[in-house]
């Protein structure tokens, strides 16, 4: 363990348009070299199609999605003794909200390259 202080905590960055926690964080897993305005147009022309086809508010939805996505409890390897045993840990909100938003990135790249193999087929 370091004698230094710890790093002080980064403020949270809200949202211009939709004043959320969580949109930032996606903006940012999403971007690819630093073209993050790129990223943000995604993201926002995602939001607006939740809009389009949801009669409720997009920015509950997209909580509710990262909500339902998000792990309560992850399997963690312990060594006791000679064995190594598969613990199971509650997972913290800040893992837990980072996996949420990777998972959910990682399935959408998976299904756009699943349309395209799929459409350069025919």
């Amino acid at each position: 363990m370091s004698r230094k202080k710890s790093a002080p905590k980064k403020l949270n960055v809200l949202d211009p348009k939709y004043k959320s926690v969580i949109i930032p964080k996606l903006i940012n897993s999403l971007m690819y070299d630093g073209k993050k305005t790129i990223a943000e147009k995604i993201v926002y022309d995602a939001i607006d199609k939740i809009q389009s086809k949801s009669k409720d508010e997009p920015i509950t939805v997209f909580n509710q999605a990262i909500s339902n996505i998000k792990p309560t409890v992850e399997v963690r390897s312990r060594r006791v003794g000679g064995a190594t045993y598969q613990v199971p840990v509650e997972v913290k909100a800040k893992r837990s909200q980072a996996l949420a938003i990777r998972w959910l990135i990682d399935a959408s790249d998976r299904k756009s390259t699943r349309l395209n193999s799929s459409h350069n087929q025919i």
